[in-house]
């Protein structure tokens, strides 16, 4: 059997009976990073006097390697052991590796199981007060400022909140990106979720930005973003010309008006320019 096991986020009291016990059981340890879950064991085993074996067979499946556990020699591995899968931090197959393992175990008939627990998306998500129960997850955006434009705009044009993660050293950037196309937008913004430095703030786009420019937030950590939803009808969509007249470099625009209507990036640009 397969049993996917979430890590804490932070506080290691976050940690179920059921994650513990999996632990404890299994024969196999498959994670992200070999060195970080035996850390996690060890410090689970001094500070709630646990004695979770470190000795096992450890495997490390990350997203460059996953493929290489869903194989013919594995099927019967996860058949006739227990095998564990644990993420270095949150829920497996959410930001992390695992669904290819899920689809595998499903796809041949090979027993598993999901342990719920820590998740940075969903304890965001509760302590934002959007009430609207409808959101996208989007996970991390592009890191190359060029590719990030065109999902930024799908994201403000969206109906529904969305979810993003964002590391330390692009946090400021996003933010000037989100008041460079809309600095009214309303945003809950919360890093080191469960930690001792856990932060959050609520507000508009562009007070959020002000705060991060004067210094007085510490940007370290890694941050959650629920970023509301679009209040436009279908009345109030944004426009060609409203697009054309963004601050942005011809090629964003020609991506998004493509998006728009269909037509080629190459045909809008000639035309922009």
């Amino acid at each position: 059997m397969l049993t996917f096991v979430p890590t804490p986020i932070g506080n290691l009291e976050d940690i179920s009976f059921r994650s513990i016990k999996a632990l404890k059981d299994g024969e196999l340890i498959l994670c992200e990073d070999t060195r970080v879950t035996k850390q996690l064991i060890n410090l689970l085993n001094q500070r709630l006097n646990l004695d979770i074996d470190t000795n096992k067979k450890f495997l490390s499946v990350h997203s460059h390697n996953e493929e290489n556990f869903i194989s013919a020699q594995f099927e019967d591995i996860y058949k006739n052991q227990n095998v564990v899968y644990v993420s270095d931090a949150g829920m497996p197959c959410v930001s992390d590796p695992g669904a290819k393992l899920v689809a595998f175990c499903i796809k041949h008939n090979i027993p598993y199981d999901v342990i719920p627990g820590a998740n940075a998306l969903l304890t965001a998500y509760a302590m934002s007060g959007f009430d609207e129960k409808e959101f996208t997850f989007f996970g991390f955006l592009p890191h190359k400022s060029g590719n990030r434009k065109s999902p930024l705009f799908d994201i403000l044009n969206s109906p529904y909140l969305t979810i993003l993660y964002e590391s330390p050293h692009r946090i400021m950037q996003l933010f000037e990106e989100l008041n460079e196309l809309e600095t009214k937008r309303e945003v809950f913004a919360i890093k080191e979720l469960t930690k001792l430095h856990q932060r959050y703030l609520k507000g508009e786009v562009g007070d959020i930005l002000k705060e991060f420019q004067s210094g007085k937030v510490d940007l370290r950590g890694e941050w959650v973003i629920i970023i509301k939803g679009s209040k436009r009808n279908d009345g109030e969509n944004l426009t060609i010309n409203d697009i054309k007249s963004l601050d942005l470099p011809p090629k964003q625009k020609a991506k998004l008006i493509s998006k728009m209507t269909g037509k080629s990036i190459k045909e809008i640009y000639e035309e922009l320019n």
